[in-house]
């Protein structure tokens, strides 16, 4: 438990205090946001605020759990170092993508099927990884489980191999996608972060007070590592607590693609190292439910030539079109993310009571 609170505090830490340096740094660099002119109006006041502040949550989450690790002399997991380079891979992918956004001053940064490339290449390396017998440990485990999991492993949905690469891919890149959706208005995602990773943090806590040792059973959890797990969960919970103070309305620096790509596949991560990969549905509904918008809107275009169901897609700025105030739409959707996680709790701790 030490451990736990040293990498949330480090890391919330560094991420207040170096998220003003990264400001200061990236405004004289001129690393600003470029604004679609197709968005809401009152969006184009923010033209120039400064991007890329996800490195600064990366950075912070990192150097809290490796910092938490030496001070508390334990050595880092297999599940932790691989959820650590599913993080920061995605966040290089993010980087290149806001890099090539500023230096050519535009809104669209890399091509969808090269920034879908790095997606899949880091998805697919940890897949094969997490599934692989060169890390299982002293009791046979494996990270990640080739079982699709609800709230634990369902002994009875076993997927070839192949297929649960695939499932991972399909939960990594879908989740990292469902963020940057979600990443359009101050606060909004870094907000909403904070409370699904501090529900991922409990949910690791729980595991590891009811782990299986060395036989399983139903009321224990057969998963691998799951304390280490929990040291990253509260570091990323702090670092986007931190960015959070800068990056609340109005916003003095966005996380750019660099922090949500990084965001939503470590959420994935989570979901598989844990073997929850559906309840992330509802831990994570607000990201969901932005993504399902934004299929609905592209699908019901497509099939009515033109019509459409929302006044713009993804759903927060269909309520920016409505008239409600942006910090209006953001409160409210924390208070919908809190809703969810409070269920997927809730769900999660009753299953384990009904065991008993």
């Amino acid at each position: 438990m030490r451990a736990i609170l040293l990498g949330g505090g480090i890391a919330l830490l560094i991420s207040l205090l170096g998220t003003r340096v990264a400001i200061n740094a990236f405004t004289k660099l001129g690393y600003g946001q470029e604004i679609r002119d197709d968005g809401p109006t009152s969006h184009h006041t923010k033209r120039g605020t400064p991007t890329m502040g996800g490195v600064v949550i990366i950075l912070a989450a990192v150097v809290g759990y490796f910092a938490a690790k030496l001070i508390t002399l334990t050595t880092p997991s297999a599940s932790a170092m691989l959820l650590l380079f599913l993080f920061v891979g995605m966040g290089l992918v993010g980087f290149l993508d806001d890099f090539i956004k500023i230096y050519k001053q535009r809104s669209l940064g890399l091509r969808s099927k090269a920034k879908m490339a790095g997606q899949t290449v880091i998805a697919l390396v940890f897949g094969w990884l997490a599934l692989s017998p060169l890390l299982e440990d002293e009791h046979g485990r494996t990270p990640a489980s080739e079982k699709v999991s609800f709230l634990r492993e369902l002994d009875w949905f076993v997927l070839p191999t192949i297929l649960a690469i695939a499932l991972i891919w399909l939960f990594v890149a879908g989740f990292s996608n469902a963020v940057n959706l979600t990443d359009g208005l101050d606060g909004l995602a870094a907000g909403a972060s904070v409370m699904v990773f501090g529900a991922y943090t409990l949910v690791n806590i729980w595991q590891n007070n009811q782990f299986c040792q060395e036989d399983p059973s139903a009321t224990c959890y057969n998963v691998r590592d799951p304390l280490d797990l929990a040291i990253i969960g509260a570091a990323i919970t702090g670092a986007c607590f931190g960015f959070l103070w800068w990056n609340a309305s109005p916003a003095k620096i966005f996380m750019g693609d660099t922090g949500s790509l990084a965001l939503g596949s470590a959420l994935a991560g989570f979901a598989i190292l844990t073997r929850t990969e559906l309840l992330l549905v509802v831990l994570g509904g607000l990201f969901v439910l932005e993504t399902v918008s934004v299929m609905l809107q592209v699908g019901f275009f497509k099939l009515t030539k033109g019509r459409r169901i929302f006044r713009m897609a993804p759903i927060h700025h269909h309520f920016e079109m409505l008239g409600w105030e942006q910090v209006t739409v953001v409160i409210r959707f924390w208070i919908i993310t809190g809703l969810f996680v409070a269920t997927g709790l809730g769900i999660f701790y009753a299953e384990w009571v009904s065991r008993l």
